[in-house]
C-alpha cells in the first residue's frame, strides 16, 4: 500500500465538502479525476473508503481511519513547510552559544532577553565553553557562536570584535595594596588570589601577567559566583582580578578598591566567533550587535 500526501488531502477534502463536486473544486481538479484518484487509493488499500449509496457521501470505517491519519499528519507537514520557509527567509534558526568567559554569563543574559523579543522563533541555548573544546565544536556545527577572548586562525570562522575591557585588581579598601596606584605581578606573591574555577591558561591574570613574570600567589581559592568573590574580597579574605565591566557596582562602594594592572593597564578584547557563512543571517548579526551594545552600557555605568 502506497499512500501519498495528495491522497490524505483528497480524503479530507471530500469529508469536509460532503461530496465529490465541491471537493473537486477545493482540490482544483475535475470530478472525473477525483473519482479516478479515489478508485486508485481503494485499489491499493484493498478496501472501500466510502459508503457509495449514502448522500451526502460518507466515509467507511476504513475511510475514517485514513481521515484520522490525514488530520494528524497534514498539520505536521504544513508546520514543517512553514518552518523550512522561515529558515530560507532567515526568520527562524538555531543559536547555540558556547562561552569561554566565566564572567560573561551575567553580561549575556540581558542580551538574550532582548534577542528573544526580536527573534522568538530562533532556538537559543547556552553551553559553558570551558567544559569542552568550543571552537572545534563551532567548526563541526555543534554550536553556532563562541564567545572568546582568544582568536584563532580557522578556515570558515570569523572572529567579530565585541568590545574591549581591562582586567582590574579588586581588594578590600582596608588592604595594604589599596595605597598603590597600580598593581604589579610581584604584588601577588604573598596574596590569596580568588578566581573563577577555570584553568589558569584561560584566566587573564595568569596568561597576561603572572605566568610571563613567573610569579605564584601564596594561595589560590576558586569560587563559582562573582557575588561570592566580591563578598570574600570585601571581608579581606583575598584579592581578585575581574573584568572592569563586572566590577561596575563596586566602583561606588567604600568596601572595595579597584586598581589597574601595571602602569600601562592591560587591555583585552572579547570576540564572537561564528561560521563566516552564518554572518548573512539576520539574527546572527543582531545578536552580535546587542552583545556589543550591552557591554558598552555596562562599562559606562
Amino acid at each position: 500500500m502506497h499512500i501519498e500526501f495528495r491522497h490524505l488531502r483528497t480524503i479530507k477534502a471530500i469529508h469536509d465538502a460532503g461530496g465529490l463536486a465541491r471537493a473537486a473544486d477545493i482540490l482544483n481538479i475535475t470530478q472525473s479525476a477525483l473519482s479516478h484518484q479515489i478508485k486508485g487509493i481503494e485499489d491499493q488499500a484493498g478496501v472501500e473508503l466510502f459508503v457509495r449509496r449514502s448522500k451526502p457521501l460518507k466515509l467507511s470505517p476504513a475511510g475514517l481511519r485514513l481521515l484520522r491519519a490525514a488530520e494528524r499528519i497534514l498539520p505536521e507537514v504544513e508546520a514543517l513547510q512553514d518552518e523550512f520557509s522561515g529558515i530560507r527567509k532567515g526568520h527562524v534558526g538555531r543559536m547555540h552559544i558556547a562561552i569561554e568567559c566565566h564572567a560573561c554569563f551575567e553580561w549575556l543574559f540581558p542580551v538574550l532577553e532582548r534577542f528573544r523579543k526580536g527573534w522568538g522563533e530562533v532556538d537559543v541555548d547556552i553551553r559553558p565553553g570551558l567544559a569542552f573544546d568550543a571552537l572545534p565544536a563551532l567548526v563541526k556545527e555543534e554550536v553556532d557562536v563562541v564567545v572568546s577572548s582568544d582568536p584563532e586562525n580557522l578556515d570558515g570562522i570569523t572572529f567579530v570584535p565585541l568590545f574591549e575591557y581591562r582586567p582590574v585588581f579588586v581588594a578590600s579598601s582596608q588592604h595594604p595594596l589599596a595605597a598603590k596606584p597600580f598593581i604589579d605581578a610581584e604584588d601577588f606573591r604573598g596574596e590569596t588570589l580568588i578566581t573563577y574555577p577555570v584553568e589558569r591558561a584561560r584566566l587573564d591574570i595568569f596568561n597576561q601577567l603572572l605566568t610571563p613574570a613567573k610569579v605564584e600567589p601564596a594561595a589560590i581559592r576558586q569560587v563559582e559566583l562573582t557575588a561570592v568573590i566580591l563578598l570574600l574580597v570585601a571581608s579581606n579574605r583575598g584579592v581578585s582580578v575581574l573584568p572592569d565591566w563586572v566590577v561596575r557596582e563596586v566602583k561606588y562602594s567604600s568596601d572595595y578598591i579597584t586598581r589597574p594592572l601595571t602602569a600601562n593597564p592591560i587591555t583585552r578584547r572579547l570576540y564572537a566567533a561564528v561560521r563566516t557563512i552564518d554572518l548573512e543571517k539576520g539574527y546572527v548579526g543582531d545578536l552580535i550587535q546587542f552583545a556589543g551594545e550591552e557591554a558598552r552600557r555596562l562599562q559606562s555605568v
